[in-house]
Parts: structure tokens; C-alpha cells; sequence
């Protein structure tokens, strides 16, 4: 039986960037490319269409070529998390039951919200939930993000966890990780199923110490993460804490200066994609938070800069 104790998945889930061409139109090859590169960087699994993703930005006509494209080139080899948050329950839903069709292990879906202003209240949105559960036989990711902007309580996460089929794991990103996350499994059990850290990892040695068991990073360094989780798993917390002082310049230069285009320029640099620019509006890197970047990666050597030579 699934739970705490027993989860389906754990381990290092980094969020795949979609690749663009120059002129802003999908690039399929350097997308093929890019999710090769990170299986060979030794993740336990990917996840697609996340606000890294550049999700935003992306048409639904080409959600469903990226998630058909994306489920089909991996071919079963690592389980693959789609996201397919939307404010609507129905779109929601069909959005997941799609994505199950297609053959994603899991759905990782926000709060419905939208804007700055547009919110809801717990029972809505446990409504939302549960249509979104209805809809499917795999389980939901909550994703407590602050872009939603919806509180989210420890309680209120353990009751969905313990009342809705599907939900079962739970990605915090909002302040105070770590705490929350230790609460939730505290509340909720064996019905956490799967608490993980995220937001690239900025708070990783913290939220496996409360009990975190997964881990939703960038894309560019799994290889350099991996082990710190690992380590921690294995009961070597020295090891865990040396290899996360190791990484944590370029941990950091990710989560406070570069932001979802750090992956697609390490990517670039080192030969995997062949554009690392993002979708207009957005605004590319500035070329010495880019250059500060790959400075800090040569240092470590990832296998994202050698992988394509």
C-alpha cells in the first residue's frame, strides 16, 4: 500500500525547460536532446510543463505536442510528472486525464488562481481537488507555490491528503518549507504519500531534515544534487552537508539570480540545446548574470557542460 512509508516515487524529479528556436517557435530537436541529457544526469524522474517550463507562455495547442512529444521520447525509461494547473476544475481535469492517457505517472497541479488578485477559499478549492481526483488514477502533486498566492495550511493539506484519492504528494515552496512540511507529516501520516522540498533546492538540507522525500529541482545539475539526497537517505548527514556546501553557489546563482533561464543557458553552453532563449516577453539573461553562471559551474564540473562533447 502507497504511503509515507512506501511512496511510488521519491528521489530527484528536476523540472525539463522547453526549448525554443530563435524566432520563439518550439524546437523538438534540442527538446529530445535536453530530456536525454537528464536521464543520463542520473534522475529518478522529470517533470514537464512547470512554471520552469515556462509553462506560462505555452499555448494549449502546444501543450499537448510537448507532453506527447516529451512522454513518447522518454519511452518509460524514468516516470515523468506533467503539470496541468489551470483555474478551471474541468480544464483541470481533462488536462490530467489527457496526460494519464499519455502515460504520465503523476499530475502536479497549483491552486486554482488567477492574476493578482483572484482567489479561493479552502472550499473551493478542495472541490477543485477532488474533480481533478475524480478524473483520474493517478496521484496529484499540490503545489504550494507562491505564485498561486493561496494559503495553504498544514491542516487544510493533511485533510485533502486523507479525504481525495489522488492527493498524496505535496511540493512546498512558499517561506518557512521545512516547518511546514514536518507539520503536514505530522497531521497527515501515511497519507502524505510524498512531501518534497523544491524551489531548486534552495532549501534542500533543511526540508530532508524534516522528512522531506523528494526532491523538484532545475533541470542543469542533477548529477550534482543527486547525492546530496542520497547521502542524506543513506543516514550520512557529513556527506550530505558537504556536498550541499559544494553545489550551493550554483544552487543559489539559480534560485536568486538566474532564475528558469539558468538550466537552458548551461544546456547551451554545453552543446545539449541549440538556443537557451526564452519566450517574448521575457526578458533574456543579462550577460554577466550568465557569465557568473557558467564561472560557477566550470568550477564543479557538471555533466551538463561535458555530456554533448
Amino acid at each position: 500500500m502507497p504511503g509515507l512509508s512506501n511512496p511510488r516515487y521519491r528521489g530527484i524529479f528536476p523540472v525539463v525547460p522547453t526549448t525554443f528556436h530563435e524566432d520563439g517557435t518550439l524546437d523538438l530537436t534540442s527538446q529530445k536532446r535536453c530530456l536525454d541529457f537528464m536521464i543520463d544526469s542520473g534522475v529518478d524522474g522529470l517533470c514537464i510543463l512547470a512554471n520552469f517550463s515556462e509553462q506560462f507562455l505555452i499555448s494549449d495547442e502546444e501543450r499537448e505536442v510537448l507532453t506527447r512529444t516529451a512522454l513518447e521520447h522518454v519511452g518509460g525509461r524514468v516516470p515523468v510528472i506533467v503539470t496541468t494547473t489551470h483555474t478551471s476544475t474541468r480544464i483541470c481535469a481533462e488536462r490530467s486525464r489527457r496526460a494519464q492517457d499519455m502515460g504520465a505517472a503523476m499530475v502536479m497541479v497549483m491552486p486554482p488562481y488567477h492574476g493578482a488578485t483572484f482567489r479561493f477559499g479552502e472550499s473551493q478549492v478542495q472541490v477543485f481537488y477532488q474533480g481533478v481526483s475524480d478524473a483520474i488514477d493517478i496521484p496529484i502533486m499540490v503545489q504550494d507555490a507562491p505564485a498561486a498566492g493561496t494559503p495553504l495550511s498544514p491542516a487544510f493539506l493533511a485533510r485533502m491528503a486523507r479525504e481525495i484519492e489522488q492527493v498524496s504528494y505535496f511540493k512546498m515552496e512558499t517561506a518557512g518549507a521545512a516547518g511546514k512540511l514536518r507539520e503536514l507529516i505530522a497531521l497527515g501520516g501515511e497519507a502524505i504519500e510524498g512531501p518534497w522540498d523544491g524551489e531548486e533546492a534552495i532549501t534542500l538540507l533543511a526540508d530532508l531534515e524534516a522528512g522531506a522525500t523528494g526532491a523538484m529541482t532545475g533541470g542543469g545539475f542533477a548529477d550534482g544534487i543527486r547525492p546530496i539526497i542520497e547521502a542524506h537517505r543513506a543516514g550520512d548527514k557529513d556527506k550530505a552537508f558537504e556536498q550541499y556546501q559544494r553545489w550551493l553557489p550554483l544552487i543559489n546563482h539559480e534560485n536568486r539570480q538566474a532564475g528558469f533561464l539558468a538550466a537552458k543557458a548551461l544546456m547551451k553552453e554545453g552543446g545539449v540545446i541549440a538556443c537557451d532563449a526564452p519566450r517574448s516577453p521575457w526578458p533574456p539573461m543579462h550577460p554577466e548574470v550568465r557569465r557568473q553562471l557558467i564561472d560557477i559551474a566550470r568550477r564543479l564540473d557538471p555533466l551538463v557542460l561535458r555530456w554533448a562533447r
